[in-house]
């Protein structure tokens, strides 16, 4: 822009310097003439450039206008974040009970039927003999239980009865015996 406004000046300059040294009238007229177009060239070129300053200068407030966020809007965001999340928790809470639930009725049904196979198994137990007799022999031997061994295992491996055996350590409930526990074996005559 300053090239153009000295260029005018000194044109202007030029032209004057030439009337003094020529009094031509027709030639100063010509100069005067070029100056003016250069000039008016110069004004419109800088009237365009205006003009393109003044379209970025409004995009760039458009777009300023569309990338910031109000205090409120922001608040109004967030609050519906929370709500979404709230929800979501919410959901997803309901789930995790529902799965628990579900888990507490089948392990509750695992219970009844492990109660109920008990109970099955206690009803088929021989009856627990509680009134014992002293009719037994009285001669013996000793007798350790071994891993694996029920009273008909001993009767056999010992030649007693299983009911002498029974009268004889008073055992209540002949599936109880224990291994390491010492037991009289009655031996007929």
């Amino acid at each position: 822009m300053r090239y153009w406004i000295l260029t005018g000046c000194s044109c202007l300059l030029a032209a004057s310097l030439s009337a003094q040294a020529r009094p031509d009238p027709a030639f100063e007229l010509a100069s005067l003439r070029e100056d003016l177009r250069l000039l008016q060239q110069h004004v419109g070129e800088l009237a365009l450039t205006v003009e393109q300053l003044g379209r970025d200068n409004a995009a760039r407030q458009t777009k300023a206008g569309q990338g910031y966020a109000t205090l409120e809007q922001l608040n109004q965001a967030v609050a519906e974040m929370n709500r979404s999340l709230q929800a979501a928790l919410a959901d997803q809470k309901h789930e995790v009970l529902v799965q628990v639930a579900g888990q507490i009725e089948k392990l509750a049904h695992q219970t009844q039927a492990a109660i109920d196979a008990v109970a099955k198994n206690q009803a088929t137990r021989p009856a627990v003999q509680n009134a014992f007799n002293e009719n037994y022999p009285k001669e013996g031997i000793s007798y350790t239980v071994q891993t694996g061994d029920t009273l008909a295992v001993i009767a056999k491996k010992t030649g007693g009865k299983m009911a002498e055996i029974i009268n004889a350590n008073k055992i209540t409930d002949p599936s109880h015996i224990r291994v390491g526990q010492t037991l009289f074996i009655p031996q007929g005559k």
